[in-house]
């Protein structure tokens, strides 16, 4: 049975006491409103990660955080960068927003996501009172971070790899260079500045960068011989990400900062292996290795320490665990996909996913612990996922098979991907009246 969130359902979540804001409807104070991270690789499948079992990559900063806070092993993405970020800033799979690929809007002809039609989490956050900030790779997402409620954002000219160049956006406004810039490091001092601007928070900074996206260029710790940049370009991936937990540390703001770590899609070529084996397919698939992601979460002094959870995510479940950590609900009128993870977070069970549902344009998936079925209503095994999918014929069923056949066609045409109507957001009354009524005691 298909579970979403909903404001009735979010309010249940909530702990006693929790008291209405005026700014919006739909928002609630909570006692405390951690900062939130979010660190975003590109074309970083589980196979580039040492905490999974790489046999190739080393990423010991990586491995701290997952030492030291959570590791979950089946997070999942969508198969190609586009649709996963829209997934990420509305809570919504693709069917609903339209991103249904890589920018959908030009794609299918302007029916892509629009900002306004959507209720993105920075906005949403903006309004529980965090500022919020977008470093990195965008321009696979139409209009402008500010269009989608960052306050802050520093961006790139184009939607592929981006590092050695002369100019950067930052604002809205062009900045340029005579000189030839690392811009990984360009954005990674943008939101390391917003940070200690914001240190007393809340805030919410999400940091998207490019690595290790193609082209596979050297890094400013490459060696003028090197025979690998692959390999330099993860670890330069790890060296930011350890910068960025120095930077937390530095500022004192360790404890009350949760720090995600996850990937867009899944490593672009099979560059590795996990524990001797190759993982069944890459980004753009539909395959495991195409949407299966490295997903780790850090909050010192709440989270439990190298912790290691089965629970399945998907990149819906981002939104609903936000929301529950500003104490921000969402709009009702609208279907919101995720599943909180807050109570993982704090070392209690919490209610995990029963599936995860997976799109990229008019293919998709339903996929349980055990099971997986398609938009051809094809059923494989995923006993040994990630590296073999065994495809079961009605004819060869067994109960099990024929039990799970039933459920995931059932989670199917409950969703109705083939069927559905792209939702948008509509503004209720009391909401536009109490913004009214906002701006004008500020005047």
């Amino acid at each position: 049975m298909m579970r979403t969130l909903t404001r009735r359902s979010f309010a249940r979540t909530m702990a006693a006491g929790v008291s209405a804001i005026a700014t919006a409807p739909w928002l609630r104070s909570a006692p405390a409103k951690p900062n939130i991270v979010f660190l975003l690789s590109d074309d970083v499948g589980i196979d580039l990660m040492g905490c999974y079992g790489s046999d190739r990559f080393k990423t010991p900063n990586i491995d701290a955080l997952a030492s030291t806070g959570i590791r979950f092993e089946t997070c999942y993405s969508t198969p190609l960068c586009g649709p996963t970020r829209c997934q990420f800033n509305t809570g919504r799979y693709p069917f609903r927003t339209g991103g249904l690929t890589n920018r959908s809007w030009a794609a299918q002809g302007g029916m892509g996501p629009k900002a306004a039609a959507e209720f993105p989490i920075a906005r949403l956050l903006k309004q529980a009172g965090y500022a919020t900030c977008s470093s990195g790779k965008w321009r696979q997402i139409e209009q402008t971070p500010g269009d989608w409620g960052y306050d802050e954002w520093l961006t790139d000219p184009a939607a592929g790899g981006w590092y050695w160049q002369k100019s950067y956006t930052r604002n809205g406004k062009l900045v340029e260079s005579d000189k030839e810039m690392y811009c990984p490091e360009v954005a990674h001092e943008f939101a390391m500045d917003f940070m200690r601007r914001n240190r007393k928070g809340p805030f919410f900074l999400y940091y998207p960068t490019h690595l290790v996206h193609g082209p596979i260029l050297r890094t400013p710790d490459s060696a003028a011989d090197s025979k690998d940049l692959y390999a330099d370009n993860v670890a330069y991936l790890d060296k930011l990400v350890g910068k960025v937990v120095k930077e937390i540390d530095s500022l004192g703001i360790r404890e009350n900062t949760v720090i995600f770590f996850s990937g867009d899609n899944g490593t672009a070529k099979q560059s590795g292996n996990v524990h001797g084996r190759q993982i069944n397919g890459a980004k753009g698939s539909m395959w495991e290795g195409g949407s299966r992601v490295p997903l780790i979460a850090n909050w010192k002094g709440t989270s439990p320490r190298n912790k290691v959870l089965p629970d399945m995510v998907d990149f819906t479940d981002f939104y609903a665990t936000f929301a529950e950590l500003a104490g921000a609900a969402p709009p009702s009128g609208m279907t919101f996909d995720g599943h909180s993870l807050v109570p993982q977070l704090r070392g209690q069970k919490g209610n995990p996913r029963e599936w995860i549902y997976v799109q990229l344009g008019k293919n998709w998936y339903v996929r349980e612990k055990s099971w997986k079925m398609n938009e051809a209503s094809e059923l494989f095994d995923m006993k040994d996922a990630p590296f073999v999918e065994k495809p079961v014929s009605s004819g060869s069923d067994t109960a099990d098979s024929a039990a799970a056949r039933k459920r995931l066609a059932g989670v199917l045409a409950t969703l109705n991907p083939a069927g559905g109507k792209v939702e948008t957001f509509r503004e209720d009354r009391t909401a536009r009246t109490g913004r009214r009524k906002n701006r004008k005691k500020k005047n």
